[in-house]
């Protein structure tokens, strides 16, 4: 794996997490116990900082990024993902916080801003734009994307589910010392 430090910090992992060596992770990042960065992911914590919590995964070539602060947004947008989040393959996460249980769509981009409330799915390819807030309990698609209907109890049971299938993948690979 790259864990490349910037201005003399480098990632943080937690216990049982398991990076892709093929993954690049760059200067304040934070990962939680027994997350997972598959192939190909690009994360900067450069201009502001990353943080990912427990059981989340982070799927093939995913962007991870962040603004940086101005005299306009002095804090600018850190990127913070809560716990078993599933972040679909090719992704693009700029300067977002996403809450708990949420499964981010295959291709979606989620801008600056953004808060995703917890329980939430977010179609593939969907486009969120800066400053939206995506309410818990509900399906968003399309781009821009939209509310589309509220989660089934089994999507709901699903979104925790899809984080603990991953614990186990990561774990396996783990095991094989990859």
């Amino acid at each position: 794996m790259m864990l490349r430090s910037y201005k003399g910090i480098r990632p943080t992992l937690a216990e049982g997490v398991y990076v892709d060596e093929s993954s690049v992770l760059v200067g304040d990042i934070t990962i939680g116990s027994d997350s997972s960065i598959w192939p190909l992911v690009a994360a900067r914590g450069d201009v502001n900082y990353i943080q990912i919590g427990e059981r989340t995964n982070v799927q093939d070539g995913s962007v991870l990024h962040l603004t940086r602060a101005s005299n306009n947004n002095p804090d600018g947008y850190p990127l913070i993902i809560g716990d078993d989040v599933t972040v679909g393959h090719k992704v693009m996460l700029h300067g977002c916080t996403l809450g708990n249980r949420i499964l981010v769509g295959m291709g979606a981009i989620i801008m600056d801003n953004v808060i995703v409330e917890d329980d939430v799915i977010i179609g593939g390819g969907a486009l969120v734009p800066p400053n939206k807030t995506l309410k818990s309990g509900y399906l968003y698609v399309g781009s821009p994307a939209k509310q589309a209907r509220p989660l089934t109890e089994d999507e709901l049971t699903f979104l925790k589910v899809s984080a603990q299938n991953y614990v186990q993948l990561k774990d396996e690979y783990l095991k094989e010392g990859q």
